[in-house]
């Protein structure tokens, strides 16, 4: 059996040689000319390799950006202004002050309220004295066109400053 297949291999092997001789390949042939005649083609020179100039490190005394530092705790502001942290939260101190807008005014019993619409789509009324904003914003005077406040910041150094602030009627410039 193995016998047969060898014989049939041998015998297809031939057969392919057989057909690729007689075949002319003068069109193969001439292409092959016609190549030689051309001139050759010219390959660029390699780049000139710079020589490797090492790097001298004189950083090792500043700070390094990756190493944890000690915070400090902020310096305390003893008889200075400071916001009360125990007073409990009103519902618009929940959204910073750019995204609420005064929408108008509304005067009940000699008391002139402030409509403002949060960012949740809520329609709140405030009354001087009443909380805005993220930065203890307290409403100081409460007018037409505009609600004036106070809010109480933290600079970097620790020290909580106050900060005159107006959030503007809907249709003129956000707040001041």
């Amino acid at each position: 059996m193995i016998r047969r297949v060898m014989i049939g291999v041998v015998a297809l092997a031939s057969v392919q040689l057989a057909a690729c001789s007689g075949e002319d390949h003068s069109d193969l042939r001439a292409w092959i000319k016609e190549q030689d005649k051309l001139p050759p083609g010219r390959i660029p020179p390699l780049p000139e390799v710079k020589p490797y100039e090492p790097f001298a490190y004189n950083a090792y005394d500043l700070t390094d950006p990756f190493k944890p530092r000690k915070i400090e705790p902020p310096k305390s502001n003893k008889g200075g202004i400071q916001p009360d942290l125990n007073r409990p939260r009103e519902a618009l101190e929940a959204f910073p002050l750019e995204g609420l807008a005064m929408v108008g005014t509304l005067e009940q019993k000699g008391t002139t309220y402030a409509l403002v619409r949060a960012p949740d789509k809520g329609l709140y009324r405030v009354a001087p004295g009443s909380y805005l904003g993220q930065n203890f914003g307290r409403i100081t005077a409460i007018s037409d066109s505009e609600i004036k406040l106070k809010e109480i910041v933290q600079d970097s150094g620790g020290t909580w400053e106050e900060k005159d602030q107006a959030l503007l009627l809907q249709g003129q410039e956000t707040a001041k």
